[in-house]
């Protein structure tokens, strides 16, 4: 126990991810996800029933 390491130890480093290639389920699931991301986006400027200013006390 003679030999001590000052400062912190450097992380390992991850080895890389391979890149996928989208199949088309992938690239369906994205499509539709982004398309409800938009509605909920328009609802929430349009000042909808859930745009409100919620339950008050």
């Amino acid at each position: 126990m003679s030999s001590r390491q000052g400062g912190k130890l450097k992380p390992l480093k991850a080895p890389k991810k391979e890149k996928k290639d989208d199949t088309e389920d992938d690239a369906e699931f994205k499509k539709r996800k982004k398309a409800e991301e938009d509605a909920l986006k328009a609802a929430r400027e349009k000042g909808g029933p859930m745009g409100g200013a919620g339950i008050k006390k």
